[in-house]
């Protein structure tokens, strides 16, 4: 395996759109290719920092699952600051990659980080009544729409909120008031609307329900919010599942410096092998996967069963590394470290404690590591996933341990690099085909 560097630059792929797909280029958001890398003043994380987001955002994953919130626990009374307080406001963890949507008529072109553990669709609007943060473009505003309209508060639309977002939703001059709060205390709160969604140039939505930000806190990378594809019916996913019948599917740059897409409909191809999704009682809106193995240097390590069954397993393209049962981690690295015990070790960085002095080398021998699900399916993890880089004298295995035996198992965006992830909602299954790019 070379050293990374940076290839120029951003070869796109053949997007298209037909009756049955659409497909739009997706980004890092701190990327080269990215146009909000073009405003120097929103500055990138650092590799800590992107750790420390990943680990808000586990975290409250975690919670969310160990203790899932009844209807009511909080709520939105009015559009204020002091219904969601911010503890910091400076770490998200919400994703790293992006997509361009257009929204309203005429429509306006934003950017939106794309989550599959995210429900709800919003993004910052006019007149910005509390605060916005500072985005790349322009901030969309609601009244130069002819297509925008507000949803009441008396309706099925907005007391679905509550199962979406873990927050009931408020209500100010009859119009519906969305909150969502993430990990680190970051959130959106503002009107629920319905808009005209352009995905591309031939494929419109009318009516697609979605958040119009007027008090919005955290660090979101430049971008307009979030495009919410979970499996919730308020996600775009479910939104436009009478054209695309739940399935879309992904594939995420190997590099900062390249694209990959994100596709809504399609079909798989005719010698894909799919693992079923299964659905996590305590986070229905997660694409839940049976995990059952884990292999390195083609070997199937020994890790019984049970491990993975008893913390269950999901699939998240905002969370950074791969989260695995202590039992699982423990095992992944001790033999990764057999494996790799001609290269130095050097000290962790933030979780991860497997991290190697790789400056004296031009090349290195790594392990192929792979993940194994129900069904029979085993794919292999490509290179540019089995490592997290913070410099050449510092580079780590992107895989880390959680604190308890049930904590969920997340599979990460890094591991999810080159493969294109297939899911199909109304079929409950998912696979991954390496490679996409």
């Amino acid at each position: 395996m070379k050293s990374p560097h940076i290839i120029c630059c951003c070869a796109i792929p053949a997007l298209s759109s037909n009756d049955t797909k659409a497909s739009l280029k997706v980004v890092h958001k701190h990327g080269p290719c990215s146009t909000l890398n073009q405003d120097k003043t929103i500055a990138a994380p650092t590799p800590t920092q992107i750790l420390l987001q990943d680990q808000s955002r586990v975290k409250s994953i975690h919670s969310r699952l160990s203790n899932p919130k009844t209807s009511g626990e909080n709520d939105v009374k009015v559009i204020d600051a002091t219904t969601i307080p911010a503890k910091d406001g400076s770490v998200v963890g919400s994703g790293s990659y992006i997509v361009t949507v257009g929204l309203g008529t005429p429509q306006k072109e934003l950017s939106l980080i794309f989550d599959t553990g995210s429900d709800i669709t919003w993004t910052q609007c006019q007149p910005c009544a509390t605060i916005c943060y500072k985005q790349m473009e322009q901030i969309f505003d609601p009244s130069q729409s002819t297509s925008y309209t507000n949803i009441s508060c008396s309706s099925s639309i907005c007391s679905s909120l509550t199962s979406a977002t873990g927050i009931t939703p408020g209500c100010a001059s009859s119009t519906c008031v969305y909150g969502i709060q993430y990990g680190d205390s970051s959130f959106s709160v503002g009107f629920f609307g319905a808009e005209k969604l352009t995905l591309t140039p031939t494929e419109a939505f009318n009516n697609i329900y979605f958040g119009c930000g007027q008090d919005n806190q955290g660090l979101f990378g430049g971008s307009a919010g979030i495009l919410g594809l979970g499996r919730h019916k308020l996600s775009v996913v479910s939104q436009t599942a009478q054209k695309y019948n739940k399935v879309f599917s992904y594939c995420l740059p190997s590099s900062s410096s390249s694209t990959g897409f994100l596709t809504f409909g399609g079909s798989a191809s005719k010698n894909s092998k799919f693992t079923p999704l299964s659905t996590i009682s305590a986070g229905p809106s997660f694409y839940g996967l049976d995990f059952t193995g884990i292999s390195v240097g083609g070997t199937k390590l020994a890790i019984s069963a049970s491990v993975f069954s008893t913390a269950g397993a999901i699939i998240d393209s905002g969370t950074t590394i791969t989260w695995l049962p202590p039992a699982a981690y423990s095992e992944l690295r001790a033999s990764f470290r057999k494996w790799m015990s001609n290269y130095p070790l050097t000290s962790a960085l933030g979780t991860l404690d497997t991290c190697y002095d790789l400056s004296s080398y031009s090349t290195i021998s790594v392990p192929k590591i792979g993940f194994f699900f129900s069904g029979g399916i085993e794919v292999d993890i490509d290179a540019t996933g089995i490592f997290y880089w913070s410099s050449i004298s510092q580079v780590c295995l992107a895989f880390a341990g959680n604190s308890y035996a049930t904590d969920v198992l997340i599979f990460g965006n890094v591991q999810q690099k080159t493969l294109e992830v297939f899911y199909d909602g109304s079929a409950g299954k998912v696979k991954g085909n390496a490679y996409c790019i």
